[in-house]
């Protein structure tokens, strides 16, 4: 019965976490969008922002409340091409720009007919 009772504790435990890591996607996808103009790959101008898939991936708390935080950008032209660019940084829950944004292109795919 002890260790039944250990059992259900041990499997509720993990749903009474309180923890939320702060909501930072904005920072992430505007620098990573400045990175692209920069870098040649596209201009931001021709992005269909509305269509931007968002993924976070990982948030990792750190000391003194910073989180590492993994993101997944799919940005779409639009002329249809994609552009996934997987980001980290470091935020909080005061300010989300606790660190540079390093942002990394995974895939390129061009729509031709």
């Amino acid at each position: 019965m002890k260790n039944l009772f250990l059992l259900i504790l041990l499997g509720i435990f993990p749903t009474l976490s309180f923890a939320k890591a702060p909501n930072c996607h904005s920072w992430p996808m505007n620098m990573t969008e400045m990175w692209m103009r920069n870098a040649g790959i596209v201009d931001f101008k021709s992005l269909d922002i509305p269509k931007t898939k968002i993924t976070l991936l990982a948030s990792e708390k750190k000391k003194k409340g910073l989180y590492t935080q993994i993101y997944h950008f799919v940005f779409y032209d639009k002329k249809g091409n994609t552009y996934e660019i997987i980001t980290t940084n470091e935020a909080s829950h005061d300010e989300c720009s606790m660190s540079q944004v390093n942002s990394y292109l995974i895939t390129k795919k061009d729509i031709n007919y």
